[in-house]
């Protein structure tokens, strides 16, 4: 049985209505008491059938977080247009070399489309996608073999493609975990001044869900980066080791990603083709709930949460609710807040007017 959220009641019935079509919800009425009406019995029904996300969140049709906590901005439009809209409201300045952090994909995943991606990608001065081998097999596991499904998949069509532990991996120092000391991602990860992490939100088969985090600890790692981390940090096996420590583990070297950037990072979650599995399958389940738009944040923890709680408002998102209760998948939020990679309580703000 789910857990009910921790959320107001105003962000549970405002995301709920963002589903519906970006109705707006009405406030609590003041009676001529001067007292402030309750909740009818379907409001209390509604806040209280909702899942245990463990965040709180408010919304506004602002441009700027006036709460105090991060904002995380969105726009239901999943489009180019979209992408570039959610992109320009965090008002992003990016210099140096600019590299775009997206999963390549297996053949016939889910992958990032180029028609979606690609004008965002081409707005940035030269940019590199940039990727590293998988530690699983599969048509990536070989860098020879990865660029050739980058350039099936159309990503050398829009920018150069780095498979960045091509030539091996450089050490990260993790800070304030409990799981690993040292991160190993790949070594052409320090030749990039600022990453634009471009995700696909969906399942994932072990890690419950895969969203920011996911893609800046598995995702930047080395292939001997992505063991380490699946291991728990005990170089053991990764398919056996303890699923809790994993999940931190990915928090973790998620951090020492950001801590080493100091800031030079921003995010990007897009919310199409919600399969119950990752880009990395083959062959990913049916979707079986609806496209729900684009997210973007400077925090990658306040940026995963706010799609969380959006899935778990989703009438339809029960087959994705099961896969990342099923993984303990929450933890890596969890976790991610208390070691101070980010915010789990967020200011969603609606772009769409």
């Amino acid at each position: 049985m789910r857990k009910k959220v921790v959320i107001t009641l105003i962000a549970a019935m405002t995301v709920t209505g963002m589903l519906a079509g970006c109705s707006q919800t009405e406030e609590p009425t003041e009676n001529v008491s001067g007292e402030t009406s309750e909740p009818t019995e379907d409001e209390t029904t509604e806040e209280n059938t909702q899942e245990e996300a463990g965040s709180s969140s408010v919304e506004t049709d602002s441009a700027d977080s006036t709460s105090g906590s991060p904002a995380v901005y969105m726009t239901t439009d999943i489009s180019s247009d979209g992408l570039i809209a959610v992109y320009e409201a965090l008002q992003a300045s990016p210099e140096g070399n600019i590299a775009v952090k997206l999963s390549t994909g297996e053949p016939g995943s889910n992958y990032l489309r180029t028609d979606l991606i690609g004008d965002l990608v081409q707005s940035f001065d030269d940019p590199t996608i940039v990727e590293c081998n998988t530690a699983y097999g599969g048509s990536r596991a070989n860098t020879a073999m990865h660029y050739q499904v980058a350039e099936d998949h159309g990503y050398t069509e829009i920018a150069d493609v780095d498979i960045m532990d091509e030539d091996g991996s450089m050490t990260l120092p993790v800070t304030g975990g409990t799981n690993l000391e040292e991160n190993y991602v790949g070594s052409h990860f320090e030749n990039y001044d600022y990453y634009v992490v471009l995700s696909h939100f969906k399942g994932h088969s072990m890690a419950g869900y895969g969203g920011a985090i996911k893609n800046i600890s598995i995702g930047i790692a080395s292939a001997e980066g992505k063991a380490h981390i699946h291991s728990g940090g005990t170089g053991g096996s990764m398919w056996s080791g303890d699923q809790d420590a994993f999940l931190e583990s990915m928090a973790e070297a998620g951090k020492s990603v950001v801590d080493y950037l100091d800031g030079n990072i921003l995010y990007i979650n897009v919310m199409n083709q919600l399969s119950v599995d990752c880009d990395c399958d083959t062959n990913p389940a049916e979707p079986d709930m609806h496209d729900i738009g684009i997210l973007a944040s400077y925090d990658p923890v306040a940026l995963d949460q706010a799609c969380i709680d959006l899935v778990y408002n989703a009438e339809d998102g029960d087959s994705l609710v099961e896969r990342i209760e099923s993984r303990n998948g929450l933890h890596t939020l969890e976790h991610a807040e208390d070691i101070g990679l980010g915010s789990r309580t967020y200011e969603l703000v609606n772009i769409d007017g």
